[in-house]
């Protein structure tokens, strides 16, 4: 009675091999990207020279994904203003630290629960709200701090 239970043991394993199907790491890029959100409405508009969805890498930044991005020029100064859809609020606050962790001497800003540092060539000030990612680049803490404040007044 044992070979028999034996052999049908074996039956059931081997019934369960055979090949997979194509992972998806074989998709063409394009398949498997996901597609970035325009949220240039949401930009601030006094001062605004151009605006554009950039398709991965905000501000340039290896880690992150694309969003919207603002430039402008107000006064003499140049700054842009950035946007990042995050899908949800916890992929958002993930994000802010991979933001965080790109910044050379971030410094936390309690009440906007974002930081201020240096992000390569340019100051940035960057917050998190609902499932965005955005804030202000090429401007001291002091001015970004206002335009942060409107900017996040327009994510809903």
């Amino acid at each position: 009675m044992r070979a028999p239970a034996i052999s049908l043991v074996a039956v059931a394993l081997l019934a369960g091999c055979g090949s997979s199907p194509e992972p998806a790491a074989d998709l063409p890029k394009a398949a498997v990207a996901k597609k970035v959100m325009d949220h240039t409405p949401a930009l601030m508009q006094e001062g605004l020279i151009s605006s554009r969805v950039v398709p991965e890498h905000i501000l340039g930044q290896p880690k992150l994904p694309g969003g919207s991005l603002g430039e402008y020029e107000v006064r003499g100064k140049k700054y842009q203003a950035f946007i990042v859809d995050a899908d949800t609020d916890q992929a958002a606050a993930l994000l802010l630290f991979d933001f965080k962790a790109a910044l050379k001497d971030p410094e936390y800003i309690s009440y906007m629960g974002g930081y201020f540092g240096s992000g390569g060539r340019q100051n940035v000030y960057v917050f998190a709200k609902k499932q965005y990612v955005a804030g202000i680049a090429g401007l001291p803490m002091a001015e970004a701090d206002g335009l942060a404040r409107t900017l996040a007044s327009r994510l809903r």
